[in-house]
């Protein structure tokens, strides 16, 4: 059982040394920013004793073995984008905020790699890695606000997954902070490595609870100067979801397959205040993007989706546009214009069981008189079910949620499918996480926690709770 102090006058003058003034806060006022992420249910808030704000990895360091030393509980910070309460300090004590660890180290043109601190904003990677003429493949939907140390931490997916794999596939080496305050760096700049575990891989997707990202050394590819969005629309959904398979068994090879349906469209035309083609006659959005080196293949690959499109009966398809991409990537925050209190579920299941799930959850919607919208990554088969809370109570919502968690959840997990494709089980999915994981796997993964962090400081309540 874990057991945590409260911070104490002797812990916080050690960081006022460590850190100085300008590099912590204890004001309530401020501290109140810091009980949640992208949560607004405030059954999940909790609100730090202390936040502090390293410049350096040194000082991460530091901050951890002062954590062990005083018992007290440590919640690593990034852009505060998380949908899973990942960054909710549960159990009080220190906020770890990465944000002034923010640089941009080093864009190799040559060698097609970039290093950067851990609290570059994601579109500031994606712009570094333009300006020196080439590609950061990642591209999670919250970019604009997002940390890269939290991409990896969530091992981030986003709509280029289809192509080039979720941020873990984006990463060579990192460095990091282990939970009893060492330095140390995982992984190489090779294209291949067996020598010994790729605890690099482990890092990515351990949601802050193995360590505490500082740097990072990513992949870059080079712009391919052809790109072509498109999109079918289609008033059955079926029809749609037929789609992302033939485009793949076609050899159209897509960069992005993502999906909208009727409910997802309509409520990003109400949050964009502007039209959208077919919002009105239950229209389904398949948008493919294509790119190439060359501009006759592109035409050809382009063609080819088009007439995958017209085979599956769309009504039209059309340029992918501005207004097209705003209405997918304000998923959330459309959600929460339509409720402020929701649920950002991202189930995934196999590609080809994206159908089954489709047609069971209207059902399920019903059963529990509970709206939705549905975007998804359709060609990985990470589906986003936004759950809204409309004409309830905050307390009878908090009954039904439970029951209608365990009927969606059982269904996923009889496709084949998991609870989580990208943000993470974080607080919010514990009790999920413990039933539908195989009992010898989830032994596994926390006996790696023991391993790593004894004292089990580093992000506690996230992913499994060992208790206080």
């Amino acid at each position: 059982m874990a057991r945590y102090n409260k911070v104490s006058k002797e812990l916080l003058d050690e960081l006022l040394a460590l850190l100085g003034k300008h590099n912590m806060t204890t004001d309530p006022e401020k501290l109140d920013a810091y009980k949640t992420d992208e949560e607004s249910n405030p059954i999940y808030f909790h609100t730090p004793e202390v936040v502090v704000f390293p410049e350096t990895t040194e000082q991460v360091a530091a901050i951890m073995k002062l954590a062990n030393k005083y018992m007290v509980p440590v919640t690593p910070r990034g852009g505060g984008s998380s949908l899973a309460c990942g960054a909710v300090p549960v159990y009080n004590g220190i906020v770890l905020c990465l944000e002034k660890m923010n640089k941009i180290i080093e864009v190799n043109k040559d060698a097609l790699y970039m290093i950067t601190e851990a609290g570059a904003i994601t579109t500031a990677v994606q712009a570094a890695a333009k300006e020196a003429g080439l590609y950061y493949a990642g591209d999670p939907s919250s970019k604009a606000s997002s940390e890269i140390g939290g991409n990896i931490a969530t091992n981030a997916g986003g709509s280029r997954v289809v192509k080039y794999g979720t941020t873990r596939d984006q990463v060579y080496w990192l460095e990091i902070v282990t939970p009893t305050g060492e330095i140390t760096r995982v992984g190489k700049r090779l294209q291949k490595n067996t020598t010994g575990y790729a605890l690099e891989k482990l890092i990515c997707g351990s949601e802050g609870t193995l360590g505490v990202v500082t740097k990072i050394c990513l992949k870059l590819r080079p712009i391919a100067p052809f790109h072509f969005d498109l999109v079918g629309i289609f008033k059955d959904v079926n029809d749609a979801l037929a789609v992302p398979n033939q485009l793949q068994k076609a050899g159209v090879q897509p960069t992005a397959i993502e999906f909208l349906d009727t409910n997802a469209i309509q409520s990003a035309e109400r949050f964009l205040k502007m039209d959208l083609p077919y919002s009105k006659e239950n229209g389904n959005y398949i948008i493919v993007t294509v790119d190439s080196y060359d501009q006759d293949d592109l035409d050809n690959r382009v063609a080819t989706a088009d007439e995958i499109c017209q085979n599956n009966h769309a009504a039209e398809t059309l340029v992918a546009d501005d207004r097209i991409w705003n209405a997918r990537y304000c998923n959330g925050e459309a959600a929460r214009n339509d409720s402020l209190v929701f649920l950002a579920e991202d189930i995934v299941v196999p590609v080809d069981k994206i159908p089954d799930l489709m047609a069971k959850l209207p059902e399920i919607e019903k059963q529990y008189n509970i709206a939705t919208t549905v975007a998804a990554h359709i060609g990985d088969g990470n589906i986003h079910v936004n759950a809204l809370k409309m004409d309830m109570s905050l307390e009878k919502w908090n009954e039904v949620i439970p029951q209608y968690h365990n009927t969606l959840y059982s269904f996923v997990y009889s496709l084949g499918g998991c609870l989580s494709g990208e943000h993470g089980i974080g607080l919010r999915k514990l009790a999920e996480m413990k039933k539908f994981t195989d009992p010898v796997e989830l032994g596994m993964m926390e006996a790696i926690k023991k391993a790593l962090d004894p004292n089990l400081i580093l992000n506690p309540a996230k992913i499994f709770d060992f208790g206080d």
